[in-house]
């Protein structure tokens, strides 16, 4: 995918590359917030690692951290330029910036530009510790999306997800996670998910086919930069982050009732429906729901 000239000017981005991470607003003064937590025990349940490890080893890191501004006095421009996929992460939140602000504005609701955070190994975000094991996130407490960029080199290597439009379909659906909290979709989710804890994984499953449609409208939307295999890129590493997937390749039975993310050949359809139409309106996973 051609990435699009940016001006830093135009974008949010924190470092904690280097600069041992900061404390943000809500990130529980080192408690591991309630969403590091679930995706620590997802990690547990893919890997067969001992949770109480997990959880120990980022409470450790998390208490360890100063109360400092992340990475201070390095420019964006300079954050953008460390490395490649730095570059890229960049260029895609200012396409993903300029392709979302237009329709919240014609919708009539408030848009706030998510900030990328950069950190390395592990670092702090609103919803307690960050930790490479987890992959990109996004955290609702502090509208950031949470990337360590070495990722890129597992996806690309143990995954088989290869390919910069692969790359670009991470960063673009995380942002869907930001247009969610924008919305209010995720408000709504976390309170029917506390009415039916039953439900709950479902119900993130649905948020998280949601958040791969958005990613396939940007990329209609952005058809211009668009190259040859693009698509297939992004496809196969749809396919390569299901649910079922991950879990025959951590020598695990596929069991539905446990998807927190959706099956392979769901997340390839609705990154599929969203690249053939590039309209949001046709990412509606709740439709059924409502009857």
């Amino acid at each position: 995918m051609r990435l699009n000239k940016f001006n830093p000017a135009n974008i949010r981005v924190r470092d904690q590359r280097g600069g041992g991470g900061g404390r943000f607003p809500g990130g529980g003064g080192g408690k591991l917030g309630i969403v590091g937590i679930v995706i620590v025990l997802a990690i547990a349940y893919f890997t067969g690692a001992d949770p109480a490890q997990l959880l120990g080893g980022l409470e450790q890191a998390q208490h360890g951290q100063t109360q400092q501004q992340a990475q201070g006095g390095t420019s964006v421009a300079e954050s953008c330029s460390v490395n490649q996929y730095s570059t890229e992460a960049c260029a895609h939140l200012a396409s993903l910036d300029e392709t979302w602000e237009p329709k919240f504005r014609e919708a009539g609701i408030a848009f706030q530009q998510p900030i990328l955070n950069f950190y390395s190994q592990s670092g702090q975000s609103g919803c307690g510790a960050a930790q490479s094991a987890m992959g990109p996130f996004y955290c609702p407490s502090d509208q950031g999306i949470y990337i360590d960029t070495d990722f890129y080199n597992e996806m690309s290597s143990r995954m088989g997800a290869k390919g910069d439009f692969a790359r670009a379909y991470v960063m673009a659906h995380e942002y869907g996670h930001h247009i969610q909290t924008l919305t209010g979709t995720a408000a709504q989710v976390r309170q029917a998910q506390s009415r039916n804890p039953d439900a709950s994984n479902a119900l993130q499953v649905r948020m998280e086919l949601q958040a791969d449609c958005y990613a396939g409208v940007w990329a209609a939307l952005n058809s211009d930069r668009i190259e040859p295999g693009d698509i297939e890129e992004g496809l196969g590493a749809a396919h390569a982050v299901g649910d079922d997937t991950l879990m025959e390749a951590a020598g695990r039975r596929p069991v539905e009732a446990a998807f927190t993310h959706g099956s392979s050949a769901q997340r390839r359809e609705w990154l599929r429906i969203g690249l053939e139409t590039g309209d949001e309106d046709q990412c509606d996973t709740f439709a059924d729901l409502r009857g």
